[in-house]
């Protein structure tokens, strides 16, 4: 391969082929993911473009095919842990697919607002949007706007012109429960998170479901914040009432603040009451002890969402629902009540 004298300018498509033997249209078939290019080939390409450190010319694509390569995601709740993860997902899987990603925070959910942030994102000419506002209502409020470009929602199932993608919350929240009481537990509590969150709105289904599966009351339900300050808050609660053998948090975070508040009260996990969590973060292996919790595949639902995104601007087709399946993973905070 020769690369011929240095270049006084940005490297351009046709450089790209003469340093590599072959021809533009090999080039771009290489750039765009072409099927009928052999593997030698390729490698041939791509060792060009990172010998003269080329990048495509976005500007110059989009005049050919009317796309910006730009997805907008508008989002809410940023901080927190399932939709930021939700949106690290979702650049990951642009980014594999040749986009990038432009976003638009709210600070207040209103239809206003909403409004407001895709119109924001429509002026800068963006392919798609995907929605990730964990909020119920959201569906009914994107049935409301008119968009020239497909939207996508992360965190609800497709509904009539819209596609969604969403975690089954219901099902993770049964597998936690099913769990226990396989265990023998049969006083399980539950620490929500905010009810003005469909997530958490899902999982309370999805405990109460599993426990009168089980024939079982569902009678100890504390609503959270999210936080590791209000788990350790329902922690001693709990802790003082002794009325319960088991709790299901409904984050990791929360289920962190009841294992710290067990433990300065002296009750034993899982020994005296065991503890499930929800989201698998990282930390959860190396809390104390580690927390048996319900993992939420966010590179999954990153894939799915521009799956369904590549789809509609392909086809043009009807909106879709896609459903990404949670997993129990056992760790040590459960084990059988004690007598």
């Amino acid at each position: 391969m020769s690369t011929g004298p240095e270049l006084s300018r940005p490297p351009v498509m046709e450089d790209v082929a003469r340093v590599a033997g072959v021809s533009h249209q090999t080039v771009s078939r290489v750039l765009n993911d072409h099927p009928n290019v052999s593997a030698r080939t390729k490698e041939r390409v791509e060792k060009a473009i990172a010998e003269l450190g080329y990048r495509r010319n976005t500007a110059a694509r989009s005049l050919v095919t009317r796309r910006s390569q730009t997805i907008g995601v508008l989002g809410t709740e940023m901080a927190q842990y399932g939709p930021s993860n939700t949106l690290l997902g979702i650049q990951q899987a642009a980014r594999d697919a040749g986009y990038f990603v432009s976003i638009a925070g709210l600070r207040e959910v209103t239809p206003d607002t909403i409004k407001d942030a895709l119109g924001h994102l429509m002026d800068q000419a963006v392919d798609g949007i995907v929605v990730v506002v964990p909020h119920p209502g959201i569906m009914e409020v994107l049935q409301n706007i008119t968009v020239s470009v497909p939207l996508v929602v992360a965190g609800a199932a497709g509904d009539g012109g819209l596609s969604g993608v969403a975690v089954d919350q219901r099902l993770g929240a049964r597998l936690a429960v099913e769990h226990l009481v396989r265990l023998g537990h049969r006083r399980i509590a539950h620490i929500s998170g905010p009810v003005d969150w469909i997530d958490a709105a899902a999982r309370i289904d999805g405990w109460r479901e599993a426990l009168a599966a089980a024939g079982l009351e569902a009678s100890v339900l504390l609503e959270g914040d999210w936080s590791a300050g209000c788990g350790y808050r329902a922690g001693l609660a709990l802790a003082a009432e002794r009325a319960v053998t088991a709790v299901f948090a409904a984050n990791d975070q929360m289920a962190l603040g009841v294992l710290r508040a067990l433990h300065e009260s002296g009750v034993r996990v899982p020994e005296d009451i065991s503890v499930v969590g929800y989201d698998d973060q990282p930390e959860a292996a190396y809390f104390t002890p580690p927390l048996t919790t319900v993992n939420q595949d966010f590179v999954e639902l990153g894939r799915l969402c521009i799956e369904l995104m590549l789809e509609r601007l392909e086809t043009g087709g009807a909106g879709k629902a896609a459903v990404v399946t949670p997993g129990l993973v056992v760790r040590a905070t459960t084990s059988a009540p004690l007598g």
